[in-house]
């Protein structure tokens, strides 16, 4: 299995490691007929579908075993020629002059426990699993900063940056079909064909159970994103899951060329990271709808807001109310999340190659992230209004903290300089007030909202009423 590209321009670190794996395994002997080579490969094939670990482990160390002393002759330059000005370059040249001398090498990376330079056993347990690249792949942790360094002087110049997406809720949302209601049965005959699915956006998976629906806009995002950011798909579904999304987003490979990372490959349970992410974090944007996710990342993460266009995507949030699909309808393409969101990727790309003054490898796109959203209610101040519980320290609450990270100024006290009060009931004193001194008296929805779109929204449609026993 190979992610390798045909062209240097938009090949990447993981691409190009697979490649070079991909050549340890398949480089037959000099003395091989074609038929003998031919045999080698498939069973190469087989090995790596293999679920035995035992097994796998074995045959690959066999391989690898096989080739160990083949790994001098300069012939294998003549085979890896495609990656000749990419990342895995330097590594295929360390290589060669390593391996003569087995006492010096520095084990970057292993596979089947062996070592991809001199095929010696290594057990680091500190170095990283990339499976998602090639199966059984692990990389220490010298030779992941040395591969970010280089793809990253590489992406630089050809003016992009990366862009990790989740998938559920934010790219798409899918359902099994047995989890359909009564009022959406109508969806099973409205489904798209899966022979040409870059025409489609309603799928019926049967092999899977499952129906999946594409978020509007999502084809054009991709398109355009692409030729600002190298993409990663990063979810907490499974790995089968997370592939057959890929197919359907990505059905021709331009955009993720097999950088799907799924819940198979992280680190760490339940948590996303960018340990397996072949990109420095300083130049890592990432979209994803749950902030928990990304503990360790939040300086790096554009919150969406979550699509939900089946019903039970709204019932395993706990709304009560109709989704999308119910209601026969779905976002705007012109004016929904995905558009909105792009326009932001488009202005902190800009920012980070055009208007800064610092040295370019020395910036730092979670600082531009920072700039672009306090400007949206800059010079907006807020009074909130029986918004917290009782006795609850107001600055620590989540609302107080989203509106200073937008560039507002949040208070306690009402003043002439006061813009917005914020509330849930119009009966409350600080909301007559509001009404009485003509300011903006809204719902906490209008953070909530400015917030997902990282722009000011218009405040007459988000009212507030007076709540019945007032």
């Amino acid at each position: 299995m190979s992610f390798a590209t045909d062209s240097p321009v938009h090949s990447s670190s993981s691409d190009d490691f697979a490649a070079l794996i991909d050549a340890e395994l398949e480089v037959g002997s000099s003395g091989s007929s074609p038929d003998e080579q031919d045999n080698e490969e498939e069973e190469v094939d087989a090995d790596s579908d293999d679920d035995d670990g035992d097994d796998e482990e074995d045959d690959s160390n066999d391989d690898l075993n096989d080739h160990r002393n083949k790994r001098c002759k300069t012939e294998k330059l003549d085979d890896l020629e495609g990656l000749q000005g990419s990342t895995s370059q330097g590594l295929i040249e360390e290589k060669l002059e390593v391996s003569l001398n087995k006492d010096t090498c520095s084990h970057p990376g292993s596979f089947g426990q062996m070592c991809i330079l001199c095929g010696q056993r290594v057990d680091d347990e500190s170095s990283v699993t990339f499976g998602y690249i090639h199966k059984g792949l692990r990389l220490g942790n010298d030779e992941i900063v040395r591969l970010r360094s280089t793809d990253m002087k590489n992406l630089l110049r050809h003016k992009k940056l990366y862009l990790v997406l989740d998938l559920d809720h934010t790219l798409l949302n899918s359902t099994q079909l047995n989890h359909l209601t009564a009022e959406e049965e109508y969806l099973k005959g409205q489904s798209d064909s899966l022979q040409d699915v870059s025409k489609g956006s309603l799928f019926m998976l049967e092999f899977m159970q499952m129906m999946t629906k594409l978020r509007p806009f999502v084809r054009t995002f991709l398109k355009e994103a692409s030729e600002m950011f190298e993409m990663y798909i990063y979810t907490m579904g499974d790995r089968p899951y997370a592939l057959e999304m890929a197919k359907l987003l990505d059905p021709k490979k331009e955009y993720f060329n097999g950088r799907v990372i799924s819940r198979d490959d992280g680190t760490q349970k339940h948590q996303k990271g960018l340990d397996v992410v072949l990109g420095q974090d300083s130049a890592v944007v990432i979209l994803d709808d749950t902030e928990n996710a990304w503990t360790k990342h939040k300086d790096n993460l554009i919150l969406m807001e979550r699509y939900h266009f089946f019903a039970s995507s709204c019932r395993q949030f706990g709304f009560d109310c109709k989704s999308l699909s119910q209601l026969k309808s779905d976002e705007s393409e012109p004016d929904g999340a995905l558009a909105s969101i792009l326009k932001i990727l488009r202005q902190i790309h800009h920012i980070f190659f055009d208007e800064l003054d610092s040295d370019l490898a020395s910036r730092d796109v979670r600082q531009v992230l920072k700039t672009v959203r306090k400007e949206v209610l800059k010079n907006c101040k807020i009074v909130f209004s029986r918004v917290f519980p009782t006795k609850f320290q107001p600055e620590n609450h989540l609302l107080w903290k989203m509106a200073e990270q937008l560039g507002a100024t949040c208070s306690t006290e009402t003043d002439s300089s006061v813009t917005h009060i914020v509330s849930m009931d119009a009966g409350t004193e600080k909301s007559r007030w509001a009404v009485k001194e003509n300011k903006f008296l809204v719902h906490p929805r209008w953070i909530e909202a400015a917030n997902f779109f990282w722009q000011k929204q218009p405040e007459e449609n988000f009212p507030v009423s007076q709540t019945k026993n007032q």
